[in-house]
């Protein structure tokens, strides 16, 4: 019995040595693909190791639960689009080890690194292309986030090209520096490795495609009446000051800065890029325009948290003052947002940016938007208004408007009351002003004031300093006198002051005129409702 059991072993070794297949030092691929973090991209070299082993596939570099399943992934991927998937130990490294991968962008440039190292591609057209896209189950090539910042850092890398889902391709293509090969499958990109000559380059006229996506569908001239409040944002628009809409349920306050955009001026195609950018990061491009070509209107929820509003998370992602950068942002309800919500934008109205640190890493996102405010002016709504009753007390009211903190209502310049509409004026056939029309007199205040303030960092009269408040608001003696008896008699802030002398600056700009006249200086003081002691 010894002797047998001995004689097994030593027959089934030979049978096992015998089927052991020596280790195939060439059984490696080598590809590069990039990892975003915030706004910035880094680039990722993906490494795919075939070794003799129990079947099974790991995947190293510090990825996240995004990147470990697209194992998962990529092995129904390679399967379903007919092609081997190779029985052996399988490791993928994700070079650099010590910077964190997210996201499934990493997925069709796994497998196209699989099939190389198990020699059903040729890997030698591997390292001149940088890969990006997600696959589905049965190879199709899914969209991703970040492609335009992404195509913008590899266009200063020695590639050939970039390999992106078709979604993604008009947006990748914007950066106008690298050939883009868009793919819709697996199989499609396997075929391009092949021959190149199986997908051509994606071209595109980054600055027909802006022109062409830069309308709007709405119009100022489908608000009725309320032409107080026109002028009201209109002198906004024209100087890019922040505004607060005070009026009851109805009035037309969400509508109104709904039509702000209409009248800012053209966003240049720099500002463009600079707003896509934001919006590819946190995936919110349309994939047929590809490029953010109108400025963008952010309209959060008063339930929205600090995180949302600013930006930030684990992996740090643009928030919603972000994404209106080179916009507007409206907050409707504004005392129904919580108070530490409304504390965080303070910081970002003062420096046009976010800063939002990590312990890796410290991310800058850019924040350079008007801000749009909307409330009642009591709990029930109908404080001031003629023909309903407010059953509002004194101490209710005066506890809903202190929510609102003084330093952020520091930083608004523009109060308007917006009343309700009359029946009478819904019904008017008079047609109202276009956008079009008050939109020529906004740019041509602003243009005045680019004039103005080249020499200086600010670009429109809401954000200037003392320095440039001295400087370009001088006022005469009558108007000083009028400032004055506005402020003793109107009971009018310290605060407010200032912000009368940049609204004036900027109606006298809306009028053409050099200096700022007494007529100027009394409409600015129409719109400080909340420092007249009225409510």
């Amino acid at each position: 019995m010894l002797r047998y059991i001995i004689n097994f072993g030593i027959q089934k070794s030979k049978v096992f040595s015998g089927n052991l297949k020596p280790f195939n030092s060439n059984m490696l691929a080598k590809l590069s693909s990039f990892g975003i973090f915030g706004l910035d991209t880094h680039a990722v070299t993906i490494e795919i190791d075939i070794s003799s082993g129990l079947p099974s596939m790991v995947i190293v570099g510090l990825p996240d639960n995004a990147v470990k399943e697209s194992k998962e992934r990529v092995r129904s991927a390679i399967k379903n689009s007919h092609y081997k998937f190779a029985p052996q130990r399988i490791t993928v490294n994700l070079a650099p080890a010590d910077v964190k991968k997210e996201g499934p962008s990493f997925d069709l440039a796994i497998a196209l690194g699989v099939l190389a190292a198990t020699k059903q591609l040729d890997p030698s057209r591997l390292g001149k292309y940088a890969v990006l896209g997600e696959l589905s189950l049965d190879g199709r090539v899914q969209p991703i986030k970040g492609t335009l910042c992404i195509a913008m850092a590899a266009s200063k890398d020695k590639f050939d090209g970039l390999i992106v889902p078709f979604e993604n391709a008009t947006e990748a293509a914007i950066a106008n520096n690298l050939a883009v090969y868009p793919v819709k499958t697996l199989a499609e990109a396997v075929n391009f490795l092949t021959d190149s000559d199986a997908i051509k380059p994606v071209k595109i006229d980054a600055e027909s495609i802006f022109k062409k996506a830069h309308r709007y569908d709405i119009d100022f001239s489908d608000v009725k009446g309320q032409t107080h409040v026109k002028r009201g944002l209109e002198v906004a628009a024209a100087g890019g000051h922040n505004t607060l809409l005070i009026g009851p349920p109805g009035s037309g306050k969400t509508m109104l800065a709904q039509r702000l955009i209409t009248i800012l001026p053209d966003m240049t195609l720099q500002e463009a890029l600079e707003t896509t950018k934001i919006h590819s990061a946190a995936g919110e491009i349309n994939s047929r325009i590809g490029v953010v070509a109108t400025r963008p209107f952010r309209s959060p929820h008063h339930t929205s948290s600090d995180v949302a509003l600013v930006g930030g998370g684990t992996i740090p992602r643009p928030g919603e003052i972000s994404l209106a950068h080179n916009g507007v942002l409206f907050l409707d309800e504004l005392p129904e947002f919580n108070r530490n919500v409304l504390e965080a934008l303070r910081q970002p109205l003062e420096d046009n940016f976010v800063s939002v640190a990590r312990a890796a890493k410290s991310m800058r996102f850019p924040a350079k938007f008007m801000l749009v405010c909307a409330m009642n002016p009591c709990p029930c709504g109908w404080y001031t208004d003629p023909k309903k009753e407010c059953h509002c007390t004194p101490q209710k009211i005066q506890k809903y408007l202190s929510k609102i903190s003084g330093p952020l209502l520091d930083r608004i310049d523009i109060h308007l009351e917006a009343p309700s509409v009359r029946y009478k004026e819904l019904l008017s056939a008079v047609s109202c002003e276009s956008s079009a029309d008050i939109k020529k007199r906004t740019v041509s205040a602003r243009h005045r004031q680019h004039q103005r303030l080249a020499k200086t960092s600010i670009y429109c009269n809401a954000q200037m300093g003392q320095q440039q408040i001295k400087q370009y608001c001088p006022i005469s003696e009558e108007s000083k006198e009028l400032l004055k008896s506005a402020m003793e008699e109107l009971g009018l802030s310290a605060r407010a002051h200032d912000k009368i002398l940049k609204v004036a600056r900027t109606i006298a700009d809306l009028d053409d005129k050099e200096n700022i006249l007494p007529e100027h200086i009394s409409e600015a003081i129409q719109y400080r409702s909340l420092d007249r002691n009225i409510w």
